[in-house]
């Protein structure tokens, strides 16, 4: 047996056919931004999928999220929590997330999602400054590249021992071992991963799903 299975297309197609359980509001939001521009920024459904699982395992109540776009993750992780459940979406796209309120309110959780408009460092440090350290048990970053550090680090401060951190693109389509790769967003992931694989206050796995998800929890 080979030490990788490599996950082709037709190999994909069969495991989305006897694992994906995608309520149908999610199913429609899907299918509705792979009509619009940019759509390759959407999570697949698998991982919507796993996440709403770890949410689940941990038994998370109160979750951030640090880019929304049309909201598929948001849904994902809403659909996941408890009647008493939150999530603070940050995103600075009003146009995305325009897109992600009427399956919102369609799927019946919209009103555990407080979306914060705006530029998200400046919504995390509000957040701390309004005393809000250690009260978080999972946060999900997908957002711009080059400020990955930051968000992790008010991540950190935000989450309380024992929480999780799940950190999107961290593969970045392959172009992190790509030596001929030198634009921002590489060198933003590869420096983001080189740091986090020796920061002593998480415990680290990465998850070999869609484009790269690493876990964190806080220690």
């Amino acid at each position: 047996m080979p030490r990788f299975t490599q996950l082709n297309d037709a190999l994909h197609e069969y495991m989305l056919s006897v694992s994906l359980r995608e309520p149908d509001v999610l199913r429609r939001l899907r299918e509705d931004t792979a009509t619009r521009p940019h759509h390759g920024m959407q999570i697949g459904p698998e991982q919507g999928q796993f996440m709403a699982l770890m949410i689940e395992l941990i038994g998370a109540r109160k979750c951030l999220e640090i880019g929304t776009f049309t909201g598929y993750s948001a849904l994902s992780v809403a659909l996941a929590l408890p009647d008493d459940g939150t999530l603070i979406a940050c995103d600075i796209s009003e146009e995305f997330t325009a897109h992600a309120k009427p399956f919102w309110e369609a799927s019946g959780v919209g009103g555990k999602i407080d979306l914060r408009i705006g530029p998200a460092l400046e919504t995390l440090d509000e957040l701390i400054a309004d005393g809000q350290k250690g009260s978080f048990d999972f946060v999900f970053i997908d957002a711009d590249k080059p400020n990955y550090l930051g968000y992790f680090q008010r991540a950190l401060d935000l989450i309380h021992q024992g929480g999780l951190i799940a950190i999107d693109n961290i593969f970045w389509g392959g172009s992190v071992i790509d030596a001929s790769r030198d634009d921002d967003n590489t060198n933003a992931i590869r420096a983001f991963n080189t740091a986090l694989s020796n920061d002593p206050r998480i415990t680290l796995s990465i998850v070999a799903l869609g484009d790269g998800l690493t876990l964190a929890r806080k220690r």
